[in-house]
C-alpha cells in the first residue's frame, strides 16, 4: 500500500486481502466501458485471468467494478477493497482511469507484463481505501521527435507509460532545423525533404564525431490519428508543437521561399544535421503565414486539443537585421524593432488559433516585445518568463531548464553519458516546486501545471530516451500529481524506498532506466563529447 507512485492523498488499511480469481468479472457501466476494456486488456494479458466484463458484481463471485461518483472532481477517484470485492470510482471517465492504474500497481509488478508468468499464481490486492486527486491539471511531458525520430510504436509505448504515471499532456514537438516529422498534404515537400538529413552530428555540437547516414522519418497523418485516439483512450492529451519562426531550416530547406531570400541563398540550405541554435529563420513575408495557416490547418484537423504548441524560442534576429523585407515589414507596423516583429508574428498565429476556438501556448520568448493576447507561456529560462506571464494574467507551463529537462546529466560522474547541462539528480526532481513563491495565490491560479521536457540531440534510440528519462520521471509525476510539502520537508527517503518497488513495475515495463549505483556497461558513451556545465543551477 505505501508503495504507490505518485503518492495518493489518502490511503487507509484494512484487514486481509481481495482475491481475484478465474470467476472474478470486471464491471462497468457505459461511462466507464473504454476504461474497462483498457483494464481487461492489461490485466488478461499479465494475469491469464479471464475477467469476464459486465454490468453488476456478483457477490458470490467478486472482482473489479468502475463507475462514476458525482461528488468528485473531474480527475478525482476513490479506490476500495473489500469483501465484495474492488470497487473504483471517479468523478470522470479520467479519475476512473487514475485508480485503474492504482489497482494495477496495488496488483504488484507483473502486472505489467505483456503475458503471465504462472498462470497458477494467486492475483490479490489488499484490503483498503485510497481517496486521490491530482494537484495540477497540466501534468506533462515534452517529447522531441525533431532530433531524432522515434517511431511511431515507440510514442505508442511512451505514452503507456505516461499513463502509468498519471501524467496527462503529451507535448509532441514535431518540427525544427533537424527534421520535419507530420504529413502535410498541400506541403509534400516538408517530408518528401524535410524529413531526412544526410548525416547527424554525434555528442555535443563541439564534437568531432559524425554518423554518417541519413536518419530521418516522420508520421502519416493516420499515425497521427492513432497517436491522438491511443492517447485519449488513456486520458491524455496531444499537444503538437509546430515552430516558428525560428528552429525552421528544415522547412527551408524542402521551401526555400520561406527564408530570408534576400539575404542568403536559401535554395542551397539543407536539413541541419548539428545542434544548437540556427541564424536560418523564417521571413515575416504574408507567403510565410499563408503558407503556415494551411500547416496549422491540417494540424487542428488531426490535433483536438485545446492548445497548439508554436515554438516561438531561439529565433536569432540577425537575418531580419539585413533584410529589407523585414525591415519594410517593420515601417508598414510601426513596430519598434525586430523584437516586436517577431511578437507581431505570434500575435497572427495566435488570433488565427483563437478564432478557430484553439489556444495558443508558445516558449517564453513569445514574451519579448509583447505577450501575445490570450497566449499561454511554456515558462523553460528559469521562473522569471513564468512569473511575468502570470502575473500579467496569462495562464502558464512551468517547466524550467535547471529543473526539468530531463536531457540534463543525471550524475557528475566520468561514467554519465554524453553528458549535457547541469547535474540533475532524482532529488533534484524530487524536491523541484512548480509554483514560484512570489506569486499571489491569485497569480498562482494561471499556473495550469508542469511539464519535463526530453530533447534527443544525444539521444539516438528509444534505450537512450528511457536513460534520460526515468528514474527521474517518477518523481516529476510524483511532484506534478501530489499535494507535497515544501522541497525541503518532503521525504526524500520514502520515495527511494517506494521506488525500490517501483523499480520491478520499469523492468516489467521493458524500460531502460538509470540504475540507482550509475550506467550499466552497455549505457555508457565512452569518447562522445558532451557539454557539462559545473556547479550548482540558478534556482531563477
Amino acid at each position: 500500500m505505501t508503495e504507490l507512485i505518485p503518492a495518493p492523498r489518502s490511503a487507509t488499511a484494512g484487514s486481509g486481502e481481495v482475491r481475484l480469481t478465474h470467476d472474478s468479472r470486471l464491471c462497468a457501466d457505459t461511462a466507464t466501458q473504454g476504461v474497462a476494456h483498457w483494464l481487461g486488456a492489461a490485466l488478461r494479458q499479465a494475469t491469464g485471468l479471464p475477467l469476464r466484463e459486465g454490468r453488476e458484481l456478483d457477490d458470490a463471485e467478486g472482482g473489479i467494478e468502475l463507475r462514476l461518483a458525482p461528488g468528485l472532481g473531474p480527475e478525482e477517484y476513490r479506490l476500495v477493497s473489500d469483501g465484495s470485492g474492488v470497487l473504483v470510482e471517479g468523478g470522470s471517465a479520467a479519475g476512473v482511469f487514475w485508480g485503474a492504474q492504482t489497482l494495477r500497481q496495488l496488483l504488484g509488478p507483473d502486472a505489467y507484463r505483456r503475458a503471465p508468468l504462472d498462470r497458477d499464481r494467486a492475483w490479490s490486492v489488499p484490503r483498503l481505501t485510497i481517496e486521490d486527486a491530482p494537484r495540477f491539471r497540466w501534468r506533462g511531458l515534452m517529447l522531441d521527435v525533431a532530433r531524432h525520430f522515434m517511431p511511431k510504436e515507440g510514442v505508442l509505448r511512451y505514452l503507456d507509460l505516461m499513463a502509468a504515471h498519471k501524467l496527462n499532456v503529451f507535448h509532441f514537438h514535431l518540427t525544427d532545423d533537424q527534421g520535419w516529422r507530420i504529413e502535410i498534404e498541400r506541403h509534400p515537400r516538408l517530408t518528401e525533404i524535410g524529413s531526412w538529413r544526410a548525416r547527424t552530428k554525434t555528442g555535443h555540437r563541439a564534437s568531432p564525431l559524425w554518423e554518417d547516414k541519413p536518419h530521418g522519418g516522420y508520421y502519416t497523418r493516420d499515425d497521427i490519428r492513432e497517436i491522438v485516439a491511443y492517447a485519449a483512450e488513456r486520458h491524455i492529451t496531444v499537444v503538437p508543437e509546430i515552430d516558428v519562426p525560428g528552429h525552421s531550416q528544415a522547412a527551408i530547406a524542402a521551401y526555400p521561399e520561406l527564408g530570408n531570400t534576400d539575404v542568403i541563398d536559401t535554395t542551397s540550405l539543407s536539413v541541419w544535421d548539428t545542434w544548437g541554435i540556427n541564424p536560418n529563420v523564417l521571413a515575416p513575408t504574408d507567403n510565410t503565414l499563408r503558407f503556415y495557416e494551411g500547416v496549422f490547418e491540417e494540424v487542428l484537423e488531426l490535433f483536438p486539443s485545446e492548445f497548439v504548441h508554436v515554438g516561438g524560442d531561439e529565433c536569432p534576429k540577425d537575418q531580419w537585421r539585413r533584410s529589407e523585407t523585414a525591415q519594410a515589414r517593420i515601417r508598414e507596423l510601426g513596430l519598434a524593432d525586430e523584437d516586436e516583429l517577431q511578437s507581431w508574428f505570434i500575435k497572427h498565429f495566435d488570433a488565427w488559433l483563437s478564432a478557430r476556438g484553439r489556444r495558443l501556448i508558445g516558449w517564453d520568448e513569445i514574451l519579448e516585445g509583447g505577450l501575445a493576447d490570450g497566449a499561454a507561456v511554456s515558462s523553460w529560462r528559469g521562473y522569471a518568463g513564468g512569473v511575468a506571464a502570470a502575473r500579467a494574467g496569462h495562464d502558464v507551463v512551468m517547466c524550467p531548464e535547471q529543473q526539468v529537462y530531463l536531457d540534463h546529466r543525471q550524475d557528475p560522474g566520468p561514467e554519465e553519458p554524453v553528458p549535457i547541462g547541469w547535474v540533475r539528480t532524482l532529488e533534484d526532481v524530487y524536491r523541484f516546486e512548480p509554483v514560484p513563491p512570489e506569486l499571489t495565490p491569485e497569480e498562482a491560479r494561471h499556473v495550469l501545471g508542469t511539464q519535463a521536457n526530453l530533447w534527443t540531440e544525444v539521444m539516438e534510440d528509444h534505450a537512450r530516451v528511457d536513460y534520460q528519462a526515468f528514474p527521474r520521471l517518477a518523481a516529476f509525476a510524483e511532484v506534478a500529481w501530489s499535494a507535497l510539502p515544501a522541497p525541503a520537508e518532503r521525504d526524500f527517503a520514502g520515495f527511494q524506498s517506494r521506488m525500490a518497488a517501483h523499480y520491478g513495475r520499469l523492468d516489467a515495463l521493458g524500460v531502460a532506466y538509470r540504475p540507482p549505483a550509475g550506467p550499466l556497461p552497455w549505457q555508457r558513451r565512452p569518447g562522445v563529447l558532451g557539454r557539462p556545465i559545473d556547479g550548482p543551477p540558478p534556482h531563477r
